[in-house]
């Protein structure tokens, strides 16, 4: 993996395709794989915005790319995506040597 305290967090947009239910249970089975995987941490849409967030566990950048891209949302044009490498702040760290 990238770093023991290091994730990558899709965040997805709307858009402005329709969503079929097709093209969410896709994604749907994506996220299931990727659970599977031992890859998915947290998953799931706003409330207050037309999309939502995945972060995962990856070995590098372009690797978190590829499991964005590899998303049906992405892949059938219904979302965009941003990806952003997220640097954990916790106790295991010590709040990034800083606690």
């Amino acid at each position: 993996m990238s770093g023991e305290f290091t994730r990558f967090v899709i965040l997805l947009s709307h858009a402005g395709k329709p969503m079929t239910e097709a093209v969410i249970r896709a994604h749907v089975a994506h996220l299931k794989r990727l659970n599977d995987e031992g890859r998915l941490v947290l998953c799931g849409p706003f409330k207050d915005f037309k999309g939502g967030m995945v972060v995962v566990k990856a070995d590098s950048y372009e690797e978190a790319k590829a499991i964005a891209e590899a998303d049906p949302f992405v892949k059938e044009g219904v979302e965009t995506y941003e990806l952003r490498t997220w640097e954990l702040s916790c106790r295991e760290n010590n709040h990034m040597g800083m606690g």
